[in-house]
This record gives C-alpha cells, structure tokens and sequence, in this order.
C-alpha cells in the first residue's frame, strides 16, 4: 500500500473517531523503535509502552492542513495579532517582567521588544500554549501525515530524548498541534538545541519561568546571525524608475538584494544601513491594497523561527507597537 493511500485509509478510520492508537505493529513505527534502540539505547519494551500511550488525533491533521500563514492574507493575519487588546497586554506583560526581559536584552544584544513580539504572536503572552499533548502531535505527524513525517520523526525522536534528559514524563507536555512547546513555542530539536537556563536554577523551564523564555528566545536569535543594533525592516515603495511588473506577495525566505541594488531598481525606503546590506522587497495584500517592505538580515533571523515573512513582520510590528505604549506614545 502506498503512503499516499496509507494516509487515506486513516484519514477515513479517523473520521468516525477523533482518536486513535498508535499501530504498534506498524512497519514505519517498528522502524523508528529499531532506530530509537539502535542508535540511542532506549528500552524497547519500555518505548513500546511509551508510544502506545500516544494517541493518533484528526483534529491534530484538520489544523496542520490549514496553517493561518498559508490561508490568509497579510491583512487577515494582521487582524490576529496586532489588535488594541493584545497591545494592552503586551504592554502589561513588559512592566511586570522589565528587570528580566532588560537583564536578557543587554547581556545580549536582542531588543526588548523583539523578546515581546515573540512572546506576543506566539503564545498571547502566555495565555495559548496549545491543550495538545506533545506525544500525541508528534506522533499523529511523524506516522500518518505523509506530506512532512521526515520532519516529525526527526522531532518525535529529539523529543523522547528531550524527555529522557530532563526527567519528564513524556504524556505530561502540552502544546500546539504541531508539538511546539512551552511559552516560546519550541519544537523539540529547539529547545534542545537553543533553550537556556538563564536563571542558573540548573533548570531550563519554558513553561513557567519568564526569564528562561526570554533567554531561550534570544539565544535562538544569536545562533541565527541575529545583528545586534541592526534595523529590521522598512516600510517601501516603488519609485518612478521602477520598471517591470508590481511584485506579487510570496514567501521569500532569503534575502538576493542590497540596500543599494534595491535603490537602482527604483524601490524607495528609508535606512541607515550600509549599501552593501542584504536586503529583500517583499509584498504583501494589506488592507488597503498592496504594500511594499524591505527586509533586512535581522528580518530574515526572525523567519528563522517561523518559516513565513507575514509572521516576522508581525512580530516586528506587534513588538514596536509595545514599546510604543510601554513608552507612553513617545517615538
């Protein structure tokens, strides 16, 4: 049976039922104990245990399908994040936690307001972390969603380690569908690789300490190139030296322009960085039709964390607005 059909046949079991058992006895599972005990000794029998814990979920599959970067306009997925209420709250969120997010700020190099608008998009500071178990996310896409399962194995795997390591139980972790975690939403292999203990408690906790996320969120941006002071992005449009069509929105994810090349094309913005900056002009269906931006280096870290230019520059936008309540309006 071909994978493609594979995924037809559960996707039709599971519409009778929102849940399921992991199938033990399938070849791909049998596959992924083998490597888990060949590779890094883990208990076969107690794997087995571990998995059959976890639960094959339709709704996990429904959202995967419909991500809000894919099925959205700029303006729609504007209207999500930068609204008063979470401004409101963002601001709430940067007065109750300043000392922390400052300390992490200065010791390295990533603006407070980068930490928030993280934070922000991400979680509402705090208030949606996901209801899913991280199992059973990992799980329902690493064995029956075909389209990404390399991905998900590789962090189904990252994720049995993660738990091994730092003592979990591993039906205990809640997150999103997709198995990111904690308040900065972390996928396994992140939070192995990136997240800190900046508290040096000896635990590096990202569900319950504000200053292990902050940390956690600016060691991920360092490890990423992110340039301390450097500008973000610029708001742009096309001059009258412009010539060839309107560009059309995409998700460029890699910056093949400078500030000055953009600037002999007739793209016209305001910066203070150098010519031979990297830099991209990126379109988007806002509002009021289309608009133009440009992307710096320091954008393309942001996307980094999320593989889509309308999160980065939600995030950058939400972040500014923050600080531009926290300060009371004052540019």
């Amino acid at each position: 049976m071909t994978s493609r059909l594979l995924a037809g046949v559960v996707l039709c079991v599971l519409s009778a039922a929102n849940a399921l058992a992991i199938d033990l006895d399938q070849p791909e599972v049998i596959a992924f104990i083998d490597s888990m005990v060949e590779q890094h000794d883990f208990d076969r029998e107690e794997l087995r245990d571990t998995l059959g814990n976890a639960e094959v979920k339709q709704s996990i599959l429904d959202a995967i399908a419909r991500p809000a970067e894919k099925t959205k306009s700029w303006a729609e997925y504007r209207e999500i994040f930068i609204t008063p209420e979470r401004i409101q709250a963002g601001a709430q969120f940067w007065t109750e936690n300043e000392a922390a997010l400052r300390e992490v700020s200065e010791s390295t190099g990533v603006p407070m307001e980068m930490l928030v608008g993280i934070i922000g998009v991400e979680t509402y500071f705090g208030r949606i972390t996901g209801s899913f178990r991280v199992l059973d996310a990992l799980a329902t896409l690493a064995f029956s969603y075909p389209p990404r399962q390399k991905f998900f194995r590789r962090e189904l795997e990252e994720y049995l380690l993660l738990v091994r390591e730092e003592g979990m139980a591993p039906t205990d972790a809640t997150g999103s569908y997709a198995g990111a975690m904690g308040r900065p939403q972390f996928m396994p292999s992140s939070y192995r690789a990136y997240a800190v203990d900046a508290t040096g408690d000896g635990k590096r906790d990202i569900w319950n300490d504000w200053t292990d996320v902050a940390g956690s969120i600016a060691n991920y941006f360092l490890e990423h190139g992110w340039k301390s002071g450097a500008e973000v992005a610029a708001q742009a449009s096309l001059g009258g030296s412009w010539q060839g069509p309107v560009p059309e929105p995409g998700n460029t994810l890699k910056p093949s322009e400078t500030v000055a090349s953009l600037s002999r094309k007739g793209v016209m913005f305001v910066t203070s960085l150098p010519g031979d900056s990297k830099g991209e002009l990126l379109t988007y269906e806002g509002a009021d039709g289309l608009e133009h931006w440009i992307g710096f280096h320091n954008f393309f870290v942001i996307t980094r964390y999320n593989r889509s230019v309308m999160y980065a520059l939600a995030v950058h936008q939400l972040g500014q607005e923050i600080a531009l309540e926290v300060s009371g309006g004052a540019p």
